[in-house]
C-alpha cells in the first residue's frame, strides 16, 4: 500500500514540478540533466617516490542511475592522465606497495568485492582473495608480502523456536526474524547481518586469508603496520557493555604471528586511528576524554610504541583532527582540520608547533557544501589531496617542494561552458548575544544588484558539522532557478572551536534560530533580496531547524522540511543511533525526562505553523525514520496548513545519493517554492 501511495504522490509532484519556473530554462545555466555529467576525485594516493597519483574518479552511470567508481592515474606534474580500471564495474581503495611497483585495490569486477593487485610495469592484474564479505581498511606490510584488511565475520542468531514445516507444495509465510542487538539496522545498509568485524591478512601474491582477531567485538581500521612487520595497530571496543557505550574504543597492538592483543590505551573516551612512526618507536592517534557533551573535539595524541607516555600534541588547538599521517622523517604529523568552514591540511611537530600546508580541501559531497577531503603523503614528502572551489567539485592537487599545483580538471568539459552562481562571504551578529556568525551567499547567474531576488535559506545537517565555500550542486541549481541562496554555520557548527559547537549542548534546537534569522536580516539589508519572497529548507539537522523555524515565525512564504526529527522521543528510540543520541544530546533517556524531549521537539510548536510546508524523506531512512515526517504531515493536515508529503522509495538518509534523486529533490523544492513565490517581485 505504501508503495502505491508513494507512486501517486511522486507522480503528482512530477506534474507539479513541471510548472514553469523563473527564470526560463537556459542551457548556459546548470540544468537537471547536467548532474549526470559531474565528476569528482576521491582518495588520492601518491606513490612512495612521489611521482604519480592513483585516485578514484567518481562519475555517474546514466543507465543505472548510480555512482560509478573507476581508478585513474596521473603524474605529479599533471601529465599522462589515464585510466587504470574503468567501465561499469566499481573499483576503489587504491594502495601502493611499499616499493611503488604494485597497486592493491578492491574491485567488484568478478561479481563480489575482492582484493586485487596490479603490476604497474606490465599492467598484469591478479585477484588475490576469495572472500565472502567486502574487505576494508586495506594496508600493505612493509616488506610487500602481505595485505591486511578488516571484514565482517557473520555470527547468525539461532531461532528461538524452529520454523514449522510446510506441507509439500504449500506456500507459507517466510519464517520470523529474531533480533537481539540494540542496533540491528543501519542507515544506508538496512537490516544488518549479525556478526563482528575482524582483522585478516592475505598473501599479496594470492592465497588464503587468515583471521587474526576473534571474539564478539568489532575491530576497526585504519590499520597500521610496525616497520618490522610483526605488529598491527587496531582500534576496538572490547568491553562488556560495548553495545550500550558505543562511543568507547581503545587501541590495541595485534601480534601478526599469534593474534595476541595488547591494550595500549585505557581511558573513558574513544581512542582510534593509530599510526606507527616511521621508526616504530612512537604511535600517533586520535581521541578525547568523554564528557558526554553534544560535541567533543577529536584531538591528536602521541605515545610510545608500548603505550606509555601518551600526551596531547597541541592542547591549545581547538578543532577536530582528521586522518593523522607521519612525515617521512618522523619529526611531525600531518592532519586535516576545519577552520571557519574551510578544510585545511597542516602539520604539527612533536613539540607542538603547527604549520598550514594547504587550504581548500574538499568537494567530495556533490550535493551540499559540507567540509570534506582526503590526502596522502609520499616518502619523498610530496603530498596529494582533493581540492575544491566554489565553482568546481574535487580535483587532485599536489604539493611538491612547497609548490602547489592542480593535476586534474575533471569538470572543465561541462562547467567551463556554464554560468554558475557566484559566492560571497557574509558575516553578521546574532540577535541573541551579538556573537559573530559566518555564512555565504550564492547569487544567480547574470546577477544584477539593482534587482530584487527571492531568497532560499538552506540549513546544514548534523547539526555538529560545517558548510564551507565549496562546490554544491543543490545550491547551484537553486541559484540557476533565479534564487539567492544563503547558507551558514550557526552555533553548534564545527570549525569555530569546541565551545561554539557546544553552545547547543542540551539546547538544540534553540538559539541557533536567532543566528539564522539574523543572517536573513543581513541578506535583506544588502538591498537585492526581496523581503516578501523568503523561503527556507534544510535536511536532517537542517530539517529539524526548518520545522522549528516555521513554528516560531511566519516570515517565510513556504518551507521544505527534509528528513527531519519532529518528535525526539520517537526518533531516539527508532534511529540507528539510539545508543548515542539519548546519552550525548539529552541529559536522560526519554522516559526519565519527557518534558525535555518535548520542549525541544518541533512537534511542540506545530500549533503555531501557518507557513505552507512540504516534507520529503526516504522510505528506508533509519537515521531520522520517515515516521518523523509522517507525524508532522498528519499534524499539519489536521491543522489545515497547506502541506505535501514526498516519500522517496528505496532511499536512505542520503536520499539524494543517486543522481535522479538529487534532481528530484531540488526540482520538487523549487516547484514548491514557485507555487508560493510572489511572481511580480521576482527578478528574471
Amino acid at each position: 500500500m505504501f508503495r502505491r501511495v508513494a507512486a501517486l504522490v511522486l507522480a503528482s509532484h512530477a506534474a507539479f514540478a513541471a510548472e514553469p519556473a523563473a527564470p526560463p530554462p537556459d542551457p548556459a545555466r546548470l540544468q537537471a540533466r547536467d548532474v549526470f555529467d559531474l565528476e569528482h576525485a576521491v582518495d588520492p594516493q601518491i606513490s612512495p617516490h612521489g611521482r604519480r597519483v592513483a585516485y578514484v574518479r567518481m562519475s555517474f552511470d546514466v543507465r543505472k542511475d548510480a555512482p560509478r567508481a573507476n581508478l585513474w592515474i596521473v603524474d605529479a606534474n599533471g601529465a599522462n592522465h589515464r585510466p587504470l580500471l574503468s567501465g561499469a564495474d566499481s573499483h576503489g581503495s587504491p594502495r601502493w606497495s611499499p616499493d611503488g611497483t604494485r597497486l592493491a585495490y578492491v574491485s567488484e569486477s568478478g561479481g563480489s568485492a575482492q582484493l586485487h593487485v596490479r603490476w604497474l610495469d606490465t599492467g598484469d592484474t591478479a585477484v588475490v582473495t576469495d572472500l565472502v564479505e567486502s574487505p576494508a581498511d586495506l594496508a600493505w606490510s612493509p616488506d610487500g608480502h602481505w595485505l591486511a584488511f578488516t571484514m565482517l565475520v557473520r555470527a547468525p542468531l539461532e531461532p528461538l523456536a524452529p520454523p514449522p514445516q510446510a506441507p509439500e507444495g504449500a506456500t507459507w509465510s517466510p519464517p520470523v526474524t529474531t533480533i537481539d542487538r540494540l542496533v540491528f539496522r543501519a542507515d544506508g545498509s538496512g537490516f544488518l547481518e549479525r556478526g563482528f568485524t575482524h582483522v585478516f591478512v592475505a598473501p599479496a601474491d594470492g592465497g588464503a586469508a587468515r583471521q587474526l582477531t576473534s571474539g564478539d567485538f568489532d575491530h576497526g581500521g585504519p590499520l597500521s603496520w610496525s616497520p618490522d612487520g610483526r605488529t598491527l595497530l587496531v582500534a576496538a571496543n572490547r568491553k562488556a557493555d560495548w553495545e550500550i557505550d558505543a562511543n568507547e574504543s581503545e587501541i590495541f597492538a595485534l601480534d601478526v604471528a599469534s593474534g595476541a592483543l595488547t591494550q595500549l590505551t585505557d581511558r573513558d573516551g574513544p581512542d582510534f586511528n593509530p599510526v606507527f612512526a616511521p621508526d616504530g618507536k612512537r604511535i600517533a592517534y586520535l581521541g578525547y576524554d568523554d564528557r558526554l557533551q553534544f560535541h567533543q573535539a577529536t584531538r591528536l595524541y602521541v605515545m610510545d610504541a608500548n603505550g606509555a607516555n601518551g600526551r596531547e600534541l597541541n592542547a591549545r588547538f581547538d578543532e577536530d583532527v582528521f586522518d593523522p599521517r607521519w612525515s617521512p622523517d618522523g619529526r611531525s604529523i600531518l592532519f586535516m582540520h576545519d577552520a571557519r568552514g574551510i578544510r585545511k591540511l597542516s602539520s604539527v611537530t612533536l613539540d607542538g608547533r603547527m604549520r598550514e600546508i594547504a587550504s581548500g580541501l574538499g568537494g567530495n559531497d556533490l550535493g551540499r557544501p559540507y567540509t570534506t577531503g582526503s590526502f596522502s603523503v609520499a616518502r619523498s614528502g610530496a603530498l596529494a589531496f582533493t581540492a575544491s572551489t566554489p565553482q568546481r567539485p574535487a580535483d587532485v592537487a599536489v604539493v611538491t617542494g612547497g609548490a602547489r599545483s592542480s593535476v586534474t580538471a575533471l569538470n572543465e568539459d561541462l562547467l567551463a561552458h556554464k554560468r554558475l552562481g557566484e559566492l560571497r562571504e557574509l558575516t553578521w551578529k546574532s540577535s541573541h548575544d551579538g556573537r559573530e556568525i559566518q555564512g555565504w551567499l550564492v547569487t544567480p547567474p547574470s546577477f544584477d544588484a539593482t534587482q530584487k531576488y527571492p531568497l532560499i535559506l538552506e540549513i546544514h545537517g548534523g547539526p555538529v558539522t560545517a558548510y564551507g565555500p565549496t562546490f554544491a550542486t543543490e545550491i547551484q541549481r537553486y541559484a540557476a532557478a533565479g534564487y539567492v541562496v544563503l547558507y551558514a554555520n550557526p552555533r553548534g557548527s564545527t570549525s569555530y572551536g569546541e565551545a561554539f559547537a557546544n553552545l547547543i549542548h542540551h539546547a538544540y534546537p534553540g538559539n541557533d534560530y536567532e543566528d539564522l534569522m539574523s543572517g536573513v536580516d543581513a541578506a535583506v539589508a544588502l538591498g537585492f533580496v526581496d523581503p516578501d519572497n523568503l523561503f527556507v529548507t534544510g535536511g536532517s539537522g537542517g530539517g529539524v531547524l526548518t520545522a522549528w523555524i516555521v513554528g516560531k515565525t511566519s516570515r517565510f512564504r513556504a518551507a521544505v522540511v527534509a528528513k527531519p526529527v519532529i518528535n525526539w522521543s520517537s526518533m531516539v528510540l527508532t534511529s540507528d543511533g539510539a545508543p548515542f543520541f539519548y546519552r550525548y544530546w539529552f541529559s536522560k533517556p526519554p522516559w526519565e525526562a519527557p518534558d525535555e524531549y518535548w520542549r525541544r521537539s518541533p512537534l511542540s510548536l506545530v500549533g503555531n505553523v501557518t507557513t505552507p510546508t512540504m516534507l520529503i524523506t526516504g522510505e528506508e531512512d533509519w537515521r531520522t525514520p520517515i515516521g518523523e515526517s509522517e507525524q508532522y504531515y498528519a499534524a499539519l493536515k489536521l491543522r489545515g496548513v497547506e502541506t505535501l508529503l514526498v516519500r522517496v522509495p528505496e532511499a536512505s538518509h542520503d536520499f539524494a545519493a543517486r543522481p535522479s534523486l538529487l534532481i528530484a529533490k531540488t526540482d520538487n523544492i523549487v516547484a514548491w517554492f514557485e507555487r508560493f513565490r510572489a511572481k511580480p517581485e521576482a527578478a528574471q
